[in-house]
């Protein structure tokens, strides 16, 4: 009788090294955040090269994993106006200094303004106003910062109530804004051909621009927005591009989302493969948390590939939920949906709150259920394309 004694041994080592994959899977995504949400990439904006150090980067790990251009170049570049805040940031209220970002943030259109001991008038309970240098003092419960295109004729510094002990009556400040024009951004593409049906394309897209920095002390790491959804974008494309499905997966990095979902529009108006060709689109934005699940935006208008969705997450028990929304214009997704292309909008519920604050940090990001999220992106594709578990 033939004994099997080496059967115990074989099967440990294969769960052995299915562990070891999965480690390195965490691995590899924790290893992209900390990166794309490192100081060196100043916050992925529009001063101190951050947004092309980016660039750089996402181009560099399409390259290493075997992930070709579409066309000649990973670039597809276009051009905008910015408003940016590459100088000082200095605010006095009431002879104290204000820190940007933990005490104070502007409106993002604001003019620079240079004014000492200047009077303010209160114009109602939340805001005061210098009527002279045209600068208002407004008081909020949360610092949110964002990114504009287009420069006012006025300077707004919301201000933390928690950071004034009584209500403003003089202020002093140190200013520096200016809009750059024609400022160059650039959408990243690679793709892994399929092997049956290359014509038939799947998108996995995630705008990885973030907020930058205001002034030379406030800086936007931006790591569950949006280090997070590139990391694992960049995870399946490295899954994706070592086992090619039937379709074609086409990644899509995005620049300009904050600034007005810039970089997608450019996309839809300029594709670089027929946008009939798109069987599917999933947008990747806010995937570092998941404690209570993911949430789809877009599911209501797209009701069979949710339940597809909802129907293998239920079969694998990878996430408490698999959430439904709507249409909305909240992300990348939105200019392919309004040309026909279908498309979801996926980010992670529960966990951390910071967004677009400089609270948004590698370090506390816990990435519960990214790699997850991956796995049920994964096995949509596979479904989608036809492939075979």
């Amino acid at each position: 009788m033939q004994k099997f004694w080496f059967r115990p041994f074989y099967i440990s080592l294969l769960l052995l090294l299915f562990q070891l994959h999965l480690f390195g899977q965490k691995q590899n995504i924790r290893r992209l955040v900390d990166t794309l949400a490192s100081p060196d990439m100043h916050g992925r904006g529009y001063v101190e090269k951050g947004l092309q150090k980016a660039a750089q980067f996402i181009e560099d790990e399409f390259a290493r994993m075997g992930v070709q251009p579409v066309e000649k170049s990973y670039r597809q570049a276009f051009k905008h106006d910015v408003v940016v805040f590459d100088g000082a940031s200095e605010l006095w209220v009431n002879d104290r200094e204000l820190q940007p970002g933990v005490d104070f943030v502007v409106s993002p259109g604001s003019i620079g303004v240079k004014g000492q001991k200047q009077k303010l008038q209160q114009l109602d309970s939340v805001r005061w106003i210098d009527p002279v240098l045209r600068v208002v003092i407004e008081k909020v419960d949360k610092l949110t910062w964002g990114v504009a295109t287009v420069q006012d004729d006025y300077t707004v510094f919301y201000v933390l109530k928690s950071s004034l002990t009584d209500n403003p009556e003089t202020y002093s400040a140190n200013l520096d804004a200016r809009r750059l024009k024609d400022f160059t951004s650039e959408n990243i593409i690679g793709m892994v051909r399929g092997t049956e049906k290359p014509d038939s394309v799947l998108v996995v897209s995630a705008q990885y621009d973030h907020l930058g920095q205001l002034g030379r002390k406030a800086v936007f790491h931006g790591a569950n927005d949006n280090a997070s959804g590139v990391a694992l974008m960049l995870d399946l494309a490295k899954q994706i591009a070592a086992r090619p499905l039937r379709y074609s997966v086409m990644f899509v990095a995005f620049a300009g989302e904050e600034a007005g979902l810039l970089g997608s529009a450019h996309y839809v108006k300029n594709p670089m493969l027929p946008l009939n060709s798109i069987r599917f689109l999933i947008n990747l934005d806010l995937l570092g948390t998941g404690d209570e699940g993911i949430m789809v935006v877009n599911a209501t208008e797209f009701p069979n590939e949710w339940k597809m969705l909802d129907d293998i997450n239920k079969q694998n028990g990878w996430l408490t939920q698999v959430g439904q929304r709507g249409k909305a214009r909240n992300s990348d997704h939105y200019f392919f949906t309004e040309v026909g292309v279908p498309s979801f909008f996926i980010y992670t519920l529960g966990g951390i709150k910071a967004y677009h604050d400089v609270y948004d940090l590698r370090e506390t990001l816990p990435l519960t259920k990214t790699e997850e999220v991956g796995k049920l992106i994964l096995e949509f594709f596979k479904g989608v394309s036809g492939v075979m578990k």
